[in-house]
């Protein structure tokens, strides 16, 4: 596969000297407010703009020394991303966050009032978008999809920067953490892989959950003792997820635990599988959000230096397997 110079640069300007990606994620919004608001036992929307903007500025300014780069969003994130490590580079996300239930499929919406040319001049050195895929999309919603992402990818390719793609899976009528999701969710990343590793979409890099729910597998210690996939078939499912793609990925932490996501990249290591870094937010710094809430930010400020930078560091070390994006995308093509 061919890779732009330009893309190429920006690309190496958020990865470790290895071509591995070690980033931190910290673009959530809605899934913030909601960490934000069971604390302050308020509404969400009621969560004052200025706490999310200093809690996400703190924690960059803390975790990004340890990080290849830090996701951002512009709504929240530009106070936070003048504060990152010159080490450390920068994706932007371009989608509005979550989506309107009262609309079937779960339709992505890019943020009002911003392109891939005003993210570029905010910093930013990737663009990420997120996209809800479900094999039980209509046809018109799937097609619907399709031409986004292809925008997207278009917009990016014309302005010569990398596009990272984040696909969450899920089934129309099926709770998302449900043991029946468990069981749908591989076929359904295995698909959106294959599907979005096509030349015509130009994503880049591909950022996606593990393909089985922790939860569920046997071994794990997020599962009760009531589990999906034993660990032999969750080797198998991380191996066909992988065979699936043709662009190199990252894997996401979903909002899981940091032992549970680092069990989970162990399972990924142990499976022989080429991912190619981490996108990892809520497992490095969410138990961070109930410090800040009733201690400040100077406790906020202590609490990541020791558990937070522990946490950083464990996932860190998961990425000893990590294989450079450079395999997909060699030097001398």
């Amino acid at each position: 596969m061919k890779l732009s110079p330009g893309k190429r640069k920006r690309l190496e300007f958020v990865s470790d000297p290895r071509g591995v990606i070690a980033a931190l994620a910290i673009d959530q919004r809605d899934a913030l407010r909601k960490l934000f608001s069971a604390e302050l036992k308020i509404e969400k929307q009621a969560v004052p703009r200025e706490q999310v903007e200093e809690f996400k500025s703190i924690v960059v300014r803390a975790l990004s020394p340890h990080a290849s780069a830090v996701l951002l969003e512009p709504e929240y994130g530009l106070p936070a991303a003048a504060q990152r490590a010159s080490t450390s580079g920068l994706l932007m996300a371009y989608e509005v966050s979550g989506y309107d239930p009262s609309v079937p499929g779960r339709i992505p919406r890019l943020l009002e009032g911003w392109s891939v040319r005003r993210l570029l001049d905010a910093g930013a050195q990737c663009i990420k978008v997120l996209l809800y895929y479900a094999l039980s999309d209509a046809p018109e919603i799937m097609d619907r999809k399709r031409a986004w992402v292809e925008r997207v990818g278009w917009e990016c390719a014309g302005s010569d920067v990398p596009f990272f793609l984040e696909i969450v899976p899920y089934q129309a009528g099926v709770e998302d953490q449900s043991r029946e999701f468990a069981r749908c969710k591989p076929e359904v990343l295995s698909s959106a892989m294959k599907e979005f590793s096509q030349p015509r979409y130009c994503v880049d890099v591909l950022k996606v959950g593990v393909p089985v729910t922790m939860a569920y597998v046997q071994g794990s210690s997020a599962c009760d003792g009531t589990f999906v996939h034993s660990r032999k078939d969750a080797l198998d499912l991380f191996r066909r997820a992988a065979e699936a793609a043709a662009k190199p990925f990252l894997f996401l932490s979903a909002g899981v635990s940091n032992r549970v996501f680092n069990e989970a990249l162990e399972l990924a290591s142990e499976a022989g599988v080429h991912f190619c870094g981490v996108l990892c937010g809520r497992a490095t710094w969410k138990d961070g959000v109930g410090v800040f809430v009733r201690g400040g930010a100077e406790a906020l400020q202590k609490w990541l230096e020791t558990d937070g930078v522990a946490n950083i560091r464990a996932v860190n070390a998961s990425l000893r397997h990590a294989t450079p994006w450079l395999e997909k995308y060699p030097a001398n093509e």
